[in-house]
């Protein structure tokens, strides 16, 4: 999930990291990066799901209710879509945080010694 790709992320970054650190960035600095990628990775998640989700239930409740014969119907409300949405949000945040803490822990020095 989202902590996976991030820790890739630092991973592969560390000498990129270090180089910010030894430039002058804080710890905040990179903790809102990563977190700020984490948004990112988690609400395009939640977009392309969601849109998926619509499109299948639109797809198969026609089907449903033409073999079936049940008075099965497909059905959203706004709000639930927002809702949902912002806990994918919140989730991919809540799961940004240790990678982002792990990044803005490394050491400057060991960061950019790192291949």
């Amino acid at each position: 999930g989202v902590m996976n790709v991030l820790l890739i992320a630092v991973s592969e970054r560390t000498r990129e990291i270090g180089v910010r650190k030894a430039t002058g960035a804080k710890r905040g600095d990179i903790v809102a990066q990563f977190l700020g990628e984490a948004v990112a990775v988690s609400s395009t998640g939640s977009l392309i799901g969601l849109g998926v989700g619509l499109a299948a239930a639109f797809t198969f409740a026609p089907l449903v209710r033409a073999f079936t014969e049940a008075p099965f119907q497909a059905a959203f409300s706004w709000s639930t879509l927002v809702v949902v949405g912002l806990i994918a949000v919140l989730v991919g945040v809540l799961f940004g945080t240790y990678p982002a803490l792990r990044a803005a822990r490394l050491s400057p020095v060991d960061a950019m010694r790192h291949e």
